[in-house]
């Protein structure tokens, strides 16, 4: 895979079959696996109502708040409150999930990665950070914010607005520099 740059404008919103928000999915792997077949999966999605989580075996996610006042998450019967924006937080796909609005509409970044395949790491950075795929394995940046920017690799330089990416795998496609934010996910072999 050489580098992509995936731009906002270009994800198409899916609407959830209960009503309660829509999805855009900004990359898979393998590239164009459907909700089954991924091996992993990065979306923004706009929850707008409390209700279920689709389930998804053998996956794990890493839920992340980025924009509004957070969630209660029911997980197998369990709470936890997400209520901290830019703070990963992992949870299992396969569990039954619930999701309760603390304080109106939310925008989350979902990262999904089937456990037995792959393993997802999941940071928020602020400033220069160089962005390197692990052998084998890829990784995708995520500005939060307007004005980042990712200099030399594989990209030539390119400027990245809010929630545009940058997805490389085999070579680095640079440093990514930020002015606010931007959320990292490298993805390795288990």
């Amino acid at each position: 895979m050489t580098v992509r740059v995936l731009r906002a404008a270009d994800l198409t919103p899916a609407p959830w079959k209960n009503g309660g928000g829509l999805t855009r999915e900004i990359a898979t792997g393998p590239e164009g696996a459907g909700a089954d077949g991924f091996t992993w999966r990065v979306s923004l999605a706009d929850v707008t109502a409390d209700g279920p989580f689709s389930l998804f075996p053998g996956a794990d996610r890493t839920l992340t708040v980025v924009e509004g006042a957070g969630m209660d998450l029911v997980v197998g019967g369990e709470h936890h409150i997400v209520d901290e924006p830019l703070w990963p937080h992992d949870l299992p796909g396969d569990l039954p999930t619930e999701g309760f609005l603390l304080g109106g509409p939310v925008v989350n970044l979902n990262v999904m990665y089937r456990r037995d395949r792959i393993r997802a790491e999941t940071a928020v950075v602020c400033g220069t950070v160089r962005l390197l795929p692990p052998p084998g394995g890829a990784v995708l940046a995520l500005s939060l914010d307007d004005g980042a920017a990712v200099a030399g690799g594989g990209t030539g330089g390119v400027r990245l607005d809010r929630y545009d990416a940058v997805l490389a795998a085999g070579e680095s496609p640079g440093v990514l520099r930020t002015m606010g934010q931007a959320v990292v996910v490298t993805f390795s072999d288990v």
